[in-house]
């Protein structure tokens, strides 16, 4: 069964007057899909949001209806529609160092043989918004959509480690409890992951620590004008083709300069100089 905590929404902002319950409900219907999915029926969509049957059959048959949703009924099945589409385009075009980053990254895939990947915080997670395979070579598979832990991932302790204090305490507040994730545990990542940014230029979560015994991985935070917090650049491999050797003295320095030369075509100063 699948992690709902993947498409909840955190109950700190619920209590506000402002939120949109219903909205939110809605929101945590469409972020259930994964690229992997050959669509999914109401019931599964109702496991992973942890929303009642009945809430997602109204949910989903409004998103149909406004096109965020296509539905198959030879299969009962939905599907992200074009306006879903549309809008992520939208997205995507809004935020100038994606695109710009392209080439920077799939330079160092191919030159190190491992997978980059672009992931930003989503509620409890983060999430992979785009990767960078090396051409040629055989690599992890991790896909778009793909969610990975706060607690136990370079990735996660990199966007922790650069967070300003006030962002930290609310990231807590909302990621703690993942994988037994504590406040007291969240802060010595922070301070830990923050050593590593000063001393070297990015994060390297100890192995033995890992969500995930078969990859292994380097983070490095950027932060851009257009986004409220840090996304995190990270580059793994299995462990049998990254050793902690090679990512502290290849793969690490590699990915760094990578992030400082997205840093300087953006005119912006270091990531690491941005933490309040």
């Amino acid at each position: 069964m699948q992690d709902t905590s993947d498409t909840r929404s955190s109950s700190a902002p619920e209590t506000d007057r402002r939120f949109a319950t219903t909205l939110a409900r809605g929101l945590s219907v469409l972020r259930a899909f994964r690229p992997s999915d050959d669509g999914l029926g109401n019931a599964e969509i109702s496991e992973r949001t942890g929303l009642p049957k009945s809430t997602v059959s109204r949910l989903t048959f409004t998103l149909q209806s406004l096109g965020y949703l296509n539905h198959a009924q030879r299969h009962d099945r939905y599907r992200p529609g074009p306006a879903l589409l549309a809008l992520g385009n939208v997205a995507s075009s809004s935020i100038s160092f994606v695109e710009l980053a392209g080439p920077i990254m799939q330079r160092v895939a191919d030159e190190t043989g491992t997978l980059s990947l672009l992931l930003v915080r989503d509620d409890r997670k983060l999430l992979i918004v785009k990767t960078w395979r090396p051409r040629g070579v055989s690599s992890l598979w991790l896909e778009v959509g793909h969610r990975v832990p706060f607690h136990g991932s370079s990735s996660g302790h990199a966007l922790l480690g650069s967070l300003s204090q006030a962002a930290f305490k609310s990231a807590v507040e909302t990621i703690a409890g993942d994988r037994g994730l504590t406040a007291e545990r969240a802060a010595e990542i922070r301070r830990g992951a923050w050593g590593q940014l000063l001393a070297q230029g990015f994060v390297i979560t100890n192995p033995d620590e890992y969500f995930a015994p078969s990859i292994h991985a380097v983070a490095r935070p950027f932060q851009s004008r257009d986004l409220s917090e840090p996304v995190i650049f990270t580059c793994g491999a299995m462990p049998a083709d990254l050793s902690l050797e090679r990512m502290r003295d290849d793969l690490g320095p590699r990915l760094n300069a990578a992030v400082q030369e997205l840093e300087r075509i953006m005119g912006q100063s270091s990531t690491l100089t941005m933490r309040g």
